[in-house]
């Protein structure tokens, strides 16, 4: 067993799945701590379940861990540790305090039903010799009295009468033992001294108690039960009604550092209520005991605030660079040229190619509302006709073409610029105008002005 010198904590994913933003914060609050702590954060895969567990997802949760900015200075994987698992498992009968059993579901269910007694299993084959066989399983005996209980950092003291515990399952009928029994070795084979995990986990913390001073532990590791997180309908996100992939918001274009800044509001806050600041400063304020207990909101606006924020804090050049893949087909010396006017709209790299739209492409076809707010008004034709005409002999650059539009309406006494936007861009708002007309074709933008002045 690994000795309690330092603070030791563990994130341990079951590879049956994409990194959920839950999982993600979890992660994150464990390798806060132990950054805070001068402690080992290690990586624990649970990949016992081999029905359901996939390599390309485990690389899927190295990549996710990795995006955010969460390393680990251990790494086990409990597949390599199975005989292990088994062996404590065969400990637990040698010793008495696990039996096997045959009861089916519908066994169970049926004699719940005849005693009129709460459902679940009722401790049928404790006294039974069931031999190994098919369908049988293995089950801890729970103690009759007393309670299991601990103090945990988030939710206070949390204790569970023995007698409402019924006997549970440590190894499945296939002779894999259950997840319960690779927690509880794993963590005191560790030398786990804190447990930071999700509070639909505490109904599973007498199990691994239990088993764990089954295994000759005299004491317990530190818990602290994270709240849940939840959508704007105060229900537990759901990957059937919300994106709670990490990988869903890498889609999208958030930045790495703008989604771990949010996510470490969920549940916990800096001094002051700083929200965005340094991950340096958050690692040296970072405390368990300071996490709420209440159901944390994931905002998807705030975290669109945040990712501007952090968006617009980048340099041109590394903006440039990050945001270059998310920008479709476009030539890369052009985007080159026009990032820095792309930089400051967007709160989601994903909204990039609708800006550039009408750079690379075809417009899109002006709203009816929009046409008719801004195109149908007296005077627009006048404009059309004139910066058309003036359009041919004009020098082809932003400064030129920008006092060209603006001379026009100085010379009619009425506005030209959103009448030009919407006939080159099919949109009232977006990039600046000029920059990224100077780099159209002189023939691209006179015909569009000639197709929306045909219109009129």
């Amino acid at each position: 067993m690994t000795p309690k010198t330092t603070v030791r904590v563990r994130f341990s994913p079951a590879p049956t799945g994409y990194l959920h933003v839950g999982g993600a914060r979890s992660a994150l609050f464990n390798w806060l701590y132990a950054r805070h702590s001068s402690g080992t954060m290690i990586l624990r895969i649970e990949d016992t379940d081999a029905d359901r567990s996939r390599p390309e997802l485990i690389t899927a949760i190295h990549d996710s861990l990795r995006w955010l900015g969460i390393d680990w200075d251990e790494e086990y994987r409990q597949s390599d540790r199975f005989d292990q698992y088994r062996d404590a498992a065969q400990s637990f009968l040698d010793k008495g305090l696990a039996y096997r059993c045959d009861c089916s579901q519908e066994a169970s269910k049926a004699r719940a039903d005849a005693r009129g007694g709460k459902p679940g299993y009722d401790g049928y084959c404790r006294d039974r010799d069931v031999q190994q066989g098919e369908g049988v399983v293995v089950r801890f005996r729970t103690p009759d009295e007393g309670v299991t209980a601990w103090d945990d950092l988030i939710r206070g003291r949390v204790e569970f009468q023995n007698s409402e515990l019924e006997d549970f399952v440590i190894v499945r009928s296939s002779g894999v033992p259950m997840f319960h029994v690779a927690n509880a070795y794993d963590d005191l084979d560790m030398g786990i001294t804190h447990v930071v995990r999700g509070e639909d986990l505490v109904n599973t913390t007498p199990r691994v108690l239990l088993l764990r001073t089954a295994l000759g532990a005299t004491d317990q590791p530190i818990f602290a039960h994270l709240p849940l997180i939840v959508n704007e309908k105060r229900q537990k996100l759901s990957k059937r009604r919300d994106d709670v992939s990490v990988g869903d918001y890498m889609a999208k274009g958030f930045l790495s550092e703008a989604m771990r800044n949010y996510l470490l509001t969920l549940g916990w806050s800096a001094k002051d209520d700083a929200e965005i600041l340094p991950i340096e400063e958050f690692i040296n304020q970072f405390e368990l005991s300071d996490i709420n207990q209440a159901p944390a909101f994931f905002d998807i606006k705030k975290l669109e605030h945040f990712n501007s924020e952090y968006i617009r804090a980048l340099s041109v050049e590394e903006f440039t660079e990050r945001s270059l893949p998310f920008a479709g087909n476009i030539d890369h010396d052009l985007y080159g040229r026009l990032a820095q006017f792309v930089q400051g709209r967007i709160k989601r790299l994903d909204e990039i190619p609708s800006l550039l739209e009408w750079v690379v492409g075809q417009p899109p076809e002006p709203s009816e509302k929009d046409w008719r707010k801004v195109m149908e008004k007296d005077g627009v034709s006048e404009v059309l006709d004139l910066v058309i005409e003036r359009l041919a002999n004009s020098e082809w650059t932003a400064p030129a073409l920008e006092k060209l539009v603006f001379g026009v309406g100085e010379e009619l006494g009425t506005k030209t610029q959103l009448p030009v936007r919407l006939a080159l861009t099919g949109v009232r708002f977006g990039l600046p105008l000029f920059e990224p007309m100077a780099e159209l074709d002189r023939e691209v933008v006179t015909e569009r002005l000639r197709t929306a002045r045909a219109r009129l």
